[in-house]
């Protein structure tokens, strides 16, 4: 059955655009230029899944008209990825139950942390409600969709990217071994962060994921994480072969 990838945040850690910036691509009043932080929807198997509830997770699911949500799926532990998590509680109202929310043991420190209302021994009416379940390096299944875990590097942070059918997608990332590039490899399509030119400590420049790509071969490849820095998305669009695009907040991919 065939993976539906909705991209609901395409930008980086502050969005585009930028508090306070005067560029030429933060005034930009193009659609495709307004970059919420990153973040995708996956729909499979009568399932629906959200990776990573960045801070704009609430407006991303009010766009979407999203009102069935079976899980969450963090990649790794930074504000621009688990900030919006708190906005599941409307989940558990709509579907009477807690929600799933899978992440490494270092993410659920982080996020026992940051939400700590949440997992209190006194439960304040309201509190969003959350199952929490522990990933590895292992593949594993929710209600018949598999997810395949791929290790990337975020400078010296491991984050997880994830493989789901014919659908890799690598967020947060400037390096991948090559024995977690063979999972990825056979992919129908790719998505991969590419922040903008200048090289970068922690993310994959726009030439460095353009490489990627015409190494691993995908039929087609989407940039996401994208910075203000980067330019235009008509300019980007521009300058990469026609199998590699910008996303865009919105934009629906579907694996055959």
């Amino acid at each position: 059955m065939a993976v539906k990838l909705t991209f609901l945040g395409t930008g980086t850690s502050q969005g585009v655009p930028l508090i306070g910036c005067e560029c030429r691509v933060c005034k930009s009043t193009h659609a495709k230029d307004k970059r919420l932080r990153t973040s995708v929807l996956i729909e499979h198997n009568n399932n629906t899944f959200v990776i990573d509830t960045g801070p704009d997770f609430r407006q991303q699911m009010l766009r979407e008209n999203v009102k069935k949500l079976d899980a969450v799926i963090f990649t790794h532990e930074h504000k621009d990825h688990i900030a919006g998590l708190d906005d599941v509680r409307a989940f558990n109202f709509l579907q009477k139950k807690p929600m799933d929310v899978y992440a490494t043991q270092r993410v659920q420190d982080a996020i026992k942390r940051e939400f700590a209302y949440a997992f209190s021994d006194e439960k304040y009416p309201g509190i969003p409600q959350i199952n929490l379940h522990t990933i590895t390096n292992t593949d594993f299944t929710i209600n018949g969709t598999t997810f395949i875990p791929i290790e990337v590097m975020h400078y010296k942070m491991p984050v997880k990217a994830f493989r789901i059918g014919n659908i890799s997608y690598i967020t947060d990332a400037n390096f991948i071994s090559e024995e977690e590039k063979e999972k990825i490899k056979g992919s129908e399509i790719i998505i991969v962060n590419a922040l903008r030119k200048e090289e970068h400590v922690s993310h994959f420049t726009f030439n460095e994921a353009i490489d990627l790509m015409f190494e691993l071969e995908p039929e087609r490849a989407y940039f996401t994480h994208i910075s203000h820095q980067l330019g235009l998305h008509t300019e980007i669009q521009n300058e990469l072969p026609d199998w590699i695009e910008p996303a865009y907040d919105g934009l629906v991919v579907e694996s055959k």
